[in-house]
């Protein structure tokens, strides 16, 4: 196959380190992509998850590694840490070899748009419910992504569409709903008053290309549930991927399909 161009490519939450990291699909993706700007914003290394389990397998070392060998190339890379990498966060403006590690970044397209490039997590002040509500809301996302995990053993790994279980039934919640919609707008309501065009953010894990008040609104997504890429192109057009040819907004597989696959399996 060959490399697609791209001219910009945001990603962010991949959770290097926990068990919901889909590190094969994203190795995969890097290396059918030839880049020219990366952003890594936010989550990109789960330090929350390895505090209290320690876990680092081969393709999580895959991932990481290309990462570093795009940055020694000709690749532009800059970090902007998350909530799950705070501790990056105190080296905000320094380079790490050819890694430049910030909070915020403006981004100019080839249009000449100007955008806000952020994780997100700046803005959960703004967003808090309280700690039970926030509690609760953990404690339903966890289960939702064990759920997702019983599903693709399940199905297999051989399928031809990766197809998120978790974000299908986070999808049809009405409050998982409201607070998308109050997300997108607290932070297009940033952009705006800094005098951005759009911004660029990641942290809810809903890839998502809008506008909000006439400010542009791109979510890069995730590689939990998504595995979705925001690129640019040489024009300056902006779209989202989704890798390997996801389709997060069909209905679930069938019982039938998941039988069959897994019979293929055993």
């Amino acid at each position: 196959m060959a490399k697609s161009y791209y001219k910009t490519v945001w990603l962010s939450d991949i959770h290097l380190g926990s068990k919901d990291c889909k590190a094969e699909y994203l190795l995969s993706f890097l290396k059918h992509a030839e880049i020219e700007t990366l952003y890594l914003v936010g989550d990109i290394v789960d330090m929350w998850a390895m505090s209290k389990s320690f876990r680092w397998p081969q393709s999580h070392n895959d991932v990481l590694h290309q990462l570093l060998k795009l940055s020694k190339g000709n690749t532009k890379v800059v970090y902007l840490p998350g909530n799950h990498d705070a501790p990056l966060q105190q080296y905000d403006g320094l380079q790490f070899g050819e890694i430049e590690v910030v909070r915020e970044k403006l981004h100019v397209t080839a249009k000449g748009q100007k955008l806000l490039v952020l994780h997100g997590d700046q803005f959960d002040g703004e967003l808090a419910l309280g700690k039970v509500t926030a509690t609760i809301g953990d404690f339903g996302y966890d289960l939702l992504l064990f759920l997702d995990r019983c599903f693709h053993k399940l199905r297999g790994k051989h399928s031809p569409k990766y197809w998120s279980l978790a974000r299908y039934i986070k999808s049809h919640v009405k409050g998982a709903k409201k607070a998308i919609e109050r997300y997108r707008e607290v932070c297009c309501n940033a952009a705006r008053e800094q005098g951005y065009d759009g911004v660029v953010c990641g942290h809810i894990h809903h890839p998502e290309i809008s506008t909000f008040e006439n400010t542009l609104y791109f979510n890069d997504g995730d590689w939990v549930e998504s595995c979705s890429a925001l690129v640019e192109d040489r024009h300056g057009e902006i779209k989202l991927v989704f890798w390997p040819f996801a389709d997060i907004h069909s209905q679930p597989p069938v019982i039938g399909e998941l039988i069959n696959n897994k019979n293929k399996v055993a």
